[in-house]
């Protein structure tokens, strides 16, 4: 476990679970969240494996949108490409490489939250 950023704290609590009263809002809280912060397309590089999904550890995708909301009840998942395909991904399983600081903040954001043991 991270130790607590009090800046994060405040901004996770104020900005993004601020009114959920239930874990379906603190969900959806998060996906528009997410939505709203991150810009696509951009390039990410996968940090974790799971047997959820077939990336390797350094492995590059394009991440191209936020998966479609009824995904994201349990989980936050992204939409990357995939050879033809597009695949939906657990946002905690890549770390951005070329995308603005709204994104960078977002998704850092989101893996601090995952780190604390939060959860829906």
């Amino acid at each position: 476990m991270v130790g607590k950023d009090e800046i994060r704290e405040e901004r996770i609590t104020m900005e993004i679970v601020v009114d959920a009263y239930d874990s379906g809002e603190v969900a959806m809280g998060w996906y528009h969240h997410l939505q709203d912060k991150m810009s696509f397309p951009f390039t990410a590089e996968c940090i974790a494996t799971t047997k959820r999904t077939p990336l390797k550890l350094a492995q590059q995708v394009t991440v191209l949108d936020m998966a479609d909301v009824d995904e994201c009840g349990y989980d936050m998942y992204v939409e990357v490409q995939w050879d033809e395909d597009v695949l939906a991904i657990p946002l905690e399983q890549i770390k951005p490489l070329d995308s603005d600081d709204e994104t960078d903040e977002a998704i850092g954001d989101w893996h601090y939250w995952k780190s604390q043991g939060y959860s829906f």
